[in-house]
């Protein structure tokens, strides 16, 4: 994650920015980076955004930011991914401006983070508590359509003057002011918490700490090593905090990170000593302890 990339103005009013006139139930007109190619730069366009369909949510994405998933997608780095024009993102926070029949959980103005791994809540793999790969809606880095009818909710008049669909990405794609998400796809936040910081709960957070909480399912008084303490590596360690590990190590081939190894670490109310430590290429920052 590189940091925030878009925030807007008029949180859940739910009008459009040119007369004040509802937006619901009307194709929307905004602003997105749109991908035209694999490795082309981005291209800020106009974008049409249809109306939510059966199940879905459109969402007014407020803050948004980038992560090395949606860069190796934006290269086509796997043939699979090369599905263009196309609209990446998928880091995100917003709020709900208008939802689809069937929708009974979400309502216009709930703020709301984007997730790639949706939930049915209904099928034997939602009920199972041996995995959250739902059978509909689980992550597939390769689908650009929406689940109810294999279309898209982006359009976009191309350099000839037509008019053509713009792909999804990650169930998400979060590139733009207004973005349609299937409503398993979509997690209500309380609205205290501060949206531009919940974004990361979209990924980067809930990767790292779900990788220490649940499948190191790390143990009180461990020792945990953390490889690359990028945002998800700096999730990691605090995810084995949280588990009570009493030594935690980064190893990291840039020295910079340690600055913001140490700077998150001393955030939290716990006191620790540090040790650098070199090892080949390989920088170790050493927390060696933890007291909660």
């Amino acid at each position: 994650m590189d940091g925030t990339l878009a925030a807007a103005a008029g949180i859940g009013t739910g009008t459009s920015s040119n007369g004040g006139a509802s937006t619901r139930g009307k194709p929307i007109k905004c602003k997105a980076a749109v991908a035209w190619g694999p490795g082309e730069p981005l291209a800020m366009e106009q974008v049409e955004v249809a109306p939510p369909g059966r199940l879905e949510v459109r969402v007014k994405v407020l803050f948004t930011s980038i992560c090395h998933t949606d860069l190796s997608a934006w290269k086509g780095e796997n043939e699979l991914h090369r599905k263009f024009p196309r609209i990446f993102g998928h880091e995100a926070a917003g709020v709900v401006e208008s939802v689809g029949e069937g929708v009974e959980d979400l309502v216009p103005g709930d703020h709301v983070v984007p997730i790639f791994t949706g939930e049915c809540r209904e099928c034997v793999y939602c009920e199972s508590d041996k995995t959250n790969l739902c059978g509909t809606y689980r992550v597939n880095p390769f689908k650009s359509t929406m689940v109810s009818d294999n279309g898209t909710r982006f359009s976009v008049v191309d350099r000839s003057g037509v008019r053509q669909p713009v792909y999804h990405f990650l169930n998400t794609s979060t590139f733009t002011e207004y973005t349609v998400l299937d409503a398993a796809c979509a997690v209500k936040i309380n609205p205290k918490a501060p949206l531009e910081r919940m974004y990361l709960l979209s990924c980067g957070i809930s990767t790292g700490v779900g990788a220490a909480w649940n499948t190191a399912n790390v143990s009180k008084g461990s020792t945990v090593a953390v490889f690359g303490l990028g945002a998800v590596g700096l999730a990691v360690a605090e995810g084995a905090r949280l588990r009570g590990a009493a030594q935690i190590i980064g190893v990291d081939i840039n020295p910079e990170k340690f600055i913001k190894g140490v700077c998150s670490a001393i955030s939290f109310p716990f006191s620790l000593s540090l040790s650098l430590l070199s090892f080949s290429h390989f920088h170790i920052l050493v927390k060696l302890q933890n007291k909660m």
